[in-house]
This record gives structure tokens, C-alpha cells and sequence, in this order.
């Protein structure tokens, strides 16, 4: 196995653990929302930031290495237009998902009051769920479009 190989499977291994878990995030908090259960958002958003800060920040931080390692290694030009492209589109994915990381902590903070009152999810929980929702179709698309940058390099 040549360096180049391990670098290049742990850049791949990265890009699957961000899918997998922002696939896997986005399903748990939607079902838990549908369900109206204030104990089982709070429950499930508790999870979902567990696991985000665990897996999705962990390969978040490791993809630039692993990318910038394999360009080194390549002698790939940071200039060519899919890695410019590919970039850019991770610095937007950054800009929704930074802010969703403190939306799921406050949609389980709002679950877990709410729960332990017995009261209804107050207006701001559906508000924060909304915002929390629509940020993840930019951010999530950009993740799905650099995976296919990665496999194509179109140009």
C-alpha cells in the first residue's frame, strides 16, 4: 500500500462519514420533529450533537489535510478548477452548517424545557427547526457536489 493510496482512502473515508452522518442527522431530527414528543426531540437532538461534534467535525477538520496531502502528493495545482470549485463549495457548506451545530443544541435545549414542564415545544423551537431545515438543503448540496467533483475533476 502506497502512501498515496492511504491518503487518498482516508480523504474518500472522511467524505463518507460527513454523508453518512449528516444523512443520518438530518433523518433522526426530522422523524423526532414529526413526532411532536418534546422527550423524544430532546432525546434524539441530544444524539445528533453528540454525534456532529464526534464524526462530522472530526472529518471535517481531517478532509483539508487529507486533500491538501493528496495534492502534495499528485502535484496537483491548487489553481485546477474543480479543487477551486470544490473550495469554494466547502466553505459554503461551512457557512449552514456552523450555525445548524448551534440550532440542534438549541432545539434540544428547548425540547428538554419543554419536556420537563410539560408544556407544548414553544413557538421558538418551530421557528429554530425551520431555520435548522433550510440551511441543511444549501449545505447538504454542496457536500453532494464536491463528492462529485472529487470522482469526475471535470475540469
Amino acid at each position: 500500500m502506497t502512501l498515496y493510496f492511504l491518503v487518498k482512502y482516508l480523504h474518500a473515508l472522511g467524505a463518507i462519514v460527513i454523508l453518512g452522518t449528516g444523512t443520518g442527522i438530518a433523518f433522526f431530527m426530522l422523524m423526532a420533529h414529526l413526532s411532536g414528543e418534546a422527550a423524544f426531540i430532546a432525546r434524539t437532538a441530544g444524539v445528533v450533537v453528540i454525534a456532529d461534534m464526534l464524526f462530522t467535525l472530526s472529518a471535517v477538520l481531517l478532509q483539508p489535510v487529507t486533500g491538501g496531502t493528496l495534492m502534495w502528493l499528485s502535484s496537483t495545482a491548487l489553481t485546477e478548477g474543480w479543487i477551486l470549485a470544490s473550495l469554494a463549495l466547502y466553505a459554503l457548506a461551512g457557512l449552514f452548517w456552523v450555525p445548524v451545530i448551534f440550532m440542534q443544541i438549541e432545539l434540544r435545549d428547548l425540547a428538554r424545557v419543554a419536556d420537563a414542564s410539560a408544556q407544548p415545544l414553544p413557538a421558538r423551537y418551530f421557528l429554530v427547526f425551520r431555520r435548522w431545515f433550510l440551511c441543511g438543503i444549501p449545505g447538504f448540496g454542496a457536500v453532494m457536489a464536491i463528492l462529485g467533483l472529487m470522482i469526475a475533476k471535470p475540469f
